[in-house]
């Protein structure tokens, strides 16, 4: 894995994927950040973020780059055995949950897919504009929260 990593490109890639339309916006958060740390992730975990697009199954319930985002910070952070409640690595997901799903509502009020895209046209430019927008701000947003919390360098920080 890679410890210094790029969180403008892993921004900039994940929008690229959806835009050219290789990924949804749980794909291509997912396959973005395994590409960019490198990460020994099998292809099945970007597949399993295949179901969260349009708001869960196209539900338009809960924004799917939101549920893309909170898959990759449970890969970083999230556990592997049962355990209790109480399992630090439980707590940690789940505060770290929280964070990102506040953060998008503090920047957009909802969560909600129907209410963010409320009157476009599913398939005009502004509803596919907003979701690749949407996707580069938790590709980012999860990218500092893991750069963070591993104390890992972003490159785009450094000084020439």
């Amino acid at each position: 894995m890679k410890k210094e990593i790029s969180i403008k490109k892993i921004k900039s890639d994940a929008e690229k994927m959806f835009k050219e339309g290789k990924y949804y916006c749980s794909e291509a958060i997912i396959a973005s950040i395994k590409d960019n740390f490198e990460l020994e992730m099998p292809d099945e975990m970007i597949a399993m973020a295949s179901g969260f697009p349009v708001g869960i199954g196209k539900s338009k319930c809960v924004c799917g780059a939101v549920s893309g985002g909170i898959m990759t910070l449970g890969y970083f952070f999230g556990r592997t055995k049962g355990s209790s409640p109480q399992d630090t690595r439980s707590i940690k997901t789940l505060e770290m949950a929280n964070e990102l799903q506040q953060n998008f509502k503090d920047n957009h009020k909802v969560l909600c897919c129907s209410v963010l895209t409320k009157g476009m046209d599913m398939a005009s430019g502004e509803h596919k504009g907003q979701c690749v927008s949407f996707t580069g701000e938790i590709a980012e947003s999860v990218s500092k929260m893991i750069v963070r919390e591993l104390d890992f360098v972003n490159t785009d920080e450094i000084e020439v």
